[in-house]
């Protein structure tokens, strides 16, 4: 994202200057780290000029899930918060790939348990750069640490409470010399491959793409989910959805990460064994072309996965 702050942003119910958006210190959630998000792409469209904001219904209807499992009581209804995203869009002049990012967080109360703070509602704008039209294949490495499980910290909620078990990992795929932001994957309690730090994984093996189910421990992923229609619907792959084996992806043809931040990566190398030719391979590059023409709007197919901001 970019450096440079946005002009304006949402804080519960009015579009705010961004140097009045502030919060106390002794907030329940800078000494706690209560808060709950997502994160959404938006991409311009330069032949139409319109930004499309990709799967919004769906991540809104994840972030309030998030707010229930945590307790958190929103004042804001999932409609109420749809127009609020656009609203800062449009606000900001926004005419380039965007990234949103709503936040709930509590508000001031006592310190210890949470129940009974007020819930507050922050969403933030920010240019951002895409990687869906680059080949880099990047390295990775399995991770000393373990995925948390849904009877821990439950994978499913988008926490910064559970990002930390991925915050640990990515730290130590970067001191390792693995791609800094997404050379860490995990392994569940049982052993089998879960996800990656911030991303959920595919690989591809004899022409099937093969990722982990949701009960491994991964983030219901909202890009995860829109691949796999993908990769059925528009490209004909197979897909099966089963527990994987950590040396399955030293024996892959391919392998890639996806999510809202990673898109569509692909992975060249993972503990140093070369995955396929060690670049991105014919099954993800094809992935990859047909996300980047639907979340763009070239392809008109899916229009209930846009939502067009102007």
């Amino acid at each position: 994202m970019s450096d440079e702050s946005p002009r304006c942003l949402w804080m519960n119910g009015e579009i705010v200057p961004w140097d009045r958006a502030i919060i106390h210190v002794s907030n329940l959630t800078i000494r706690l780290a209560s808060s709950v998000f997502e994160g959404i792409r938006a991409y311009w469209n330069v032949e139409q000029r319109q930004l499309y904001v990709f799967r919004l219904d769906d991540h809104l209807k994840r972030l309030m899930q998030s707010i229930a499992f945590v307790r958190m009581e929103s004042r804001f209804s999932q409609a109420d918060l749809t127009e609020s995203v656009l609203a800062t869009i449009r606000a900001n002049e926004a005419h380039h790939d965007t990234y949103i990012f709503p936040l709930a967080y509590y508000g001031a109360g006592p310190f210890g348990w949470m129940g009974g703070a007020p819930t507050n509602l922050v969403i933030t704008v920010a240019p951002t750069h895409s990687m869906l039209r680059s080949d880099e294949a990047i390295a990775c490495g399995v991770s000393s640490w373990t995925r948390i499980s849904d009877n821990v910290l439950p994978p499913r909620i988008k926490c910064f409470a559970n990002y930390q078990n991925s915050a640990l990992a990515a730290a130590e795929a970067a001191r390792n010399g693995y791609h800094p932001h997404w050379g860490a994957l995990l392994l569940n309690a049982q052993g089998k491959v879960s996800e990656g730090a911030g991303a959920c994984l595919m690989l591809v093996r004899d022409g099937t793409l093969i990722t982990s189910p949701v009960t491994s421990g991964i983030l219901d992923s909202v890009t995860r989910r829109s691949l796999i229609q993908i990769a059925r619907d528009i490209l004909g792959v197979d897909v099966v959805e089963r527990e994987v084996d950590r040396t399955e992806l030293y024996s892959a043809d391919e392998v890639f990460l996806c999510g809202t931040g990673a898109e569509v990566t692909p992975v060249g190398s993972i503990d140093h064994y070369q995955v396929g030719s060690g670049t991105i391979g014919p099954v993800t590059r094809r992935m990859r072309d047909a996300y980047h023409d639907l979340v763009r709007g070239i392809d008109s197919r899916y229009a209930e996965w846009r939502t067009g901001v102007y």
